[in-house]
Parts: structure tokens; C-alpha cells; sequence
């Protein structure tokens, strides 16, 4: 499976908890067995820190939105967002412009026609932040 479709995947199981308050373990092997959707070490090890980390996570993102609450974003683009914020932040190996272009292209799959713009610029500058000095 490339890296690719396991984002993907993990999209799905991220966004499923946001409608299901299970366990992440929970939601991996109900989606494993109920849809046969396959996750290997990658997906359980992302979609299982996104989860643990996503108090974190959202205090990230909340104050990098324009005209939006956290409560009040699109459960797409929060999914999508949660997703490329821990990959920035603990995966050493994924690039931040690669992990800002797979959101932005699953955005485009998933989201809304203004998602994806939303989320590039949001993602970026969580990125730029990121990468000045003190931060």
C-alpha cells in the first residue's frame, strides 16, 4: 500500500471517530473486518497518534484559523488538518510539504470546493510558525 492510500485510510478512521467516541483499536478493527479496509503498522501507528494527540493537535490548529472556530470547521477539513499537524509534528520522516500536499489532495477528494485552499493556507502557516526561530 503506498502512502498515499494509507492516508487515506487514515482519514477514514479518523473521521469515523469523530462521529464514534470509541477507541481508536475499536474503530481500526470494526473498519478491518466490516469494510476490509487495510491497515498495516503505518495506519494503526498514525491514526492511533492522531487520536492520542488530539487535545495537541487542536490547539495547533485552532489559533491558525481564519473565520473559523474549531468547533465550527468542517469535520473533513479538522480530520485532514489533525492528520497533516501530527505528521509535521512527530513523524521525522514525512516532509512538511508533503504532508500539507496529501491533505490538500484528499481535501480535494473529500471536501468542499474551498477546503482545500483553506487547508493549504492553514497548514502553512502552522509550518512557518513551525519553522522560526523559538518556536
Amino acid at each position: 500500500m503506498t502512502r498515499t492510500q494509507a492516508r487515506k485510510n487514515i482519514f477514514y478512521l479518523i473521521f469515523e471517530q469523530c462521529f464514534h467516541k470509541e477507541d481508536m483499536g475499536e474503530i481500526i478493527s470494526a473498519a478491518v473486518e466490516a469494510r476490509e479496509l487495510e491497515a498495516d503498522d503505518y495506519v494503526n501507528r498514525i491514526a492511533r497518534g492522531v487520536s492520542e494527540h488530539r487535545e495537541e493537535l487542536d490547539q495547533i490548529i485552532s489559533p491558525n484559523l481564519v473565520g473559523w472556530r474549531l468547533d465550527r470547521l468542517p469535520k473533513v477539513s479538522l480530520c485532514l488538518m489533525r492528520l497533516a499537524v501530527y505528521e509535521m509534528r512527530f513523524c521525522s520522516d514525512t516532509p512538511v510539504g508533503v504532508a500539507i500536499n496529501e491533505a490538500v489532495e484528499l481535501a480535494k477528494e473529500f471536501g468542499g470546493d474551498d477546503e482545500p485552499a483553506y487547508i493549504n493556507g492553514v497548514l502553512g502557516s502552522i509550518a512557518r510558525k513551525t519553522e522560526e526561530p523559538g518556536s
